[in-house]
């Protein structure tokens, strides 16, 4: 029998070489509040929010991010358009590094944090 969970991606975790820069930086492209938390092992991280206790997030850590894009891509939901979203990404230091493309499910763009992370950024 084939294993097909719910969800399969439970949890993600982006590394990031300055939490404070980081937190900044994702708070304000998606319009958020990541919760800062130092009781889940050995470094503080900051925790993406979501409506219910249990649903599928993940956090920012102290950590050594895969050179200029070279990692998994992590995709996040836009706040707002995708067009809105890639503006204040590149505004806070991103880059954007592919034109929004359509999918059935909905929009997405490419952007590279300021720590060299490969984000995906996606809309409805």
């Amino acid at each position: 029998m084939t294993f097909a969970p719910d969800h399969f991606n439970v949890w993600m975790e982006i590394p990031v070489s300055d939490l404070d820069k980081a937190v900044s930086f994702y708070n304000d492209v998606f319009k958020t509040e990541l919760r800062r938390v130092i009781d889940m092992g050995p470094n503080e991280i900051a925790i993406f929010p979501t409506k219910e206790q249990g649903g599928i997030a993940g956090h920012l850590y102290p950590g050594k991010p895969a050179q200029n894009g070279t990692g998994p891509t992590i995709h996040l939901v836009c706040p707002d358009t995708l067009e809105e979203t890639m503006e204040r990404f590149a505004a806070k230091g991103g880059e954007i590094i592919s034109d929004p493309a359509a999918i059935p499910a909905g929009r997405f763009a490419y952007g590279i944090d300021p720590d060299g992370n490969s984000i995906g950024m996606f809309a409805r």
